[in-house]
């Protein structure tokens, strides 16, 4: 099994289609639908792809903003191929309503991969995976979660990421 979608409900849809299309079209996502108050992206073929929807919904509490330091999702991630691919996309965030969170961290996944963090002007975070120092992707579910938290944040594992200029994280 495999997710269908992860729907974000956002403030101001055409400011998200901004930030969120450049990124989802960067990272192979294509819009496979447009409605009045939102927008689907899907990675493939449609049968087994997952989908990323934002919309603007009619819904929506009023002045209730996300906040991903609150209860709920935190953020999405996204693995990339390379390290190079990782750091064009940190690179280029800045022009497309992305900030860089910038910092030190303590990273749960094993392998020490590269890492960015990337936040929206909704305070919606994302964050992207190259591969490890040794080359390797982290896929397993014995790569996620492994090892304990200490009280600072610091796994046992130590696995602080350190190897580019696009590895951030810390006080996020």
């Amino acid at each position: 099994m495999s997710i269908h979608h992860i729907q974000l409900w956002v403030p101001d849809l055409h400011r998200s289609e901004r930030s969120w299309g450049w990124l989802l079209s960067e990272l192979g996502y294509q819009v496979v639908r447009r409605f009045d108050h939102g927008r689907v992206w899907r990675d493939g073929d449609g049968v087994s792809s997952t989908g990323i929807v934002i919309e603007q919904s009619p819904d929506m509490v009023p002045g209730m903003l996300h906040s991903r330091l609150r209860p709920g999702m935190n953020h999405i991630a996204f693995r990339l191929p390379t390290t190079e691919r990782l750091e064009q996309l940190v690179g280029e965030a800045s022009e497309h309503g992305w900030r860089t969170l910038d910092g030190g961290i303590h990273h749960p996944l094993q392998g020490r991969p590269t890492i960015a963090y990337l936040e929206d002007h909704d305070g919606f975070e994302v964050e992207l995976i190259g591969p490890s120092q040794d080359g390797v992707h982290i896929d397993t579910d014995e790569d996620i979660g492994r090892g304990t938290i200490d009280d600072n944040g610091a796994t046992t594992s130590d696995t602080k990421s350190t190897t580019s200029s696009a590895t951030t994280g810390g006080d996020r």
